[in-house]
């Protein structure tokens, strides 16, 4: 028959992955071959754990995971994913249930399930966005407070204009990142050509 191979992943890394985890161990799964993504979302194919899960798998194996939406968040990736396994000779379980590409009412199935894991993802989507303009409007989101303050900002950039200072020496005097030194930067070249 086969090795188990599991997968399970959670979007966030504040999420818990044990209820998915003890899915797959209730199925056949044993602890060493299953692979975990933890503050990922579905629709990122870049994925470490699944890239594993999917380079353990050999033909005659089962990937194991806990529902279509741990795997994938859009019909295209599913349906990929899904094909790349049957044409590898591997069977996909999801939730215990054997997707057999073969069977026409399987392939119905999974295809809903993809179109109902990709409609979830993009309700999530719409959702954050309208939470987000409403907290906007109210001044409740005014983004990330800034690492550095004006003053030090203001100190940087006259540092910097003096031509002492490299990028490197301004990132350790200010304890900051390369990236922060480069936006405080293109923010006062922004403002003095404006």
């Amino acid at each position: 028959m086969g090795e188990l191979i599991g997968y399970a992943r959670c979007s966030t890394v504040l999420q818990d992955l044990t209820a998915q985890y003890e899915i797959l161990a209730s199925l056949g799964v044993a602890d060493d071959r299953i692979y975990l993504d933890k503050g990922l979302t579905g629709t990122n194919r870049s994925r470490p754990g699944l890239d594993q899960a999917l380079a353990a798998v050999r033909a005659g194996d089962t990937l194991v995971v806990p529902k279509l939406d741990r795997l994938a968040r859009s019909v295209p990736d599913a349906r990929d994913i899904g094909d790349t396994l049957v044409d590898r000779g591997i069977r996909l379980s999801l939730g215990g249930s054997i997707y057999d590409p073969a069977d026409p009412m399987s392939k119905m199935f999974f295809n809903m399930l993809a179109v109902f894991a990709e409609f979830e993802a993009d309700l999530l989507k719409m959702r954050t966005r309208e939470g987000m303009a409403i907290a906007r409007s109210k001044g409740k989101l005014k983004g990330k407070k800034p690492k550095l303050s004006v003053r030090q900002q203001a100190e940087l950039v006259r540092m910097h204009a003096s031509g002492e200072y490299s990028i490197a020496d301004l990132m350790e005097v200010f304890t900051v990142g390369r990236a922060t030194v480069y936006r405080v930067l293109d923010r006062a070249k922004a403002q003095q050509s404006a």
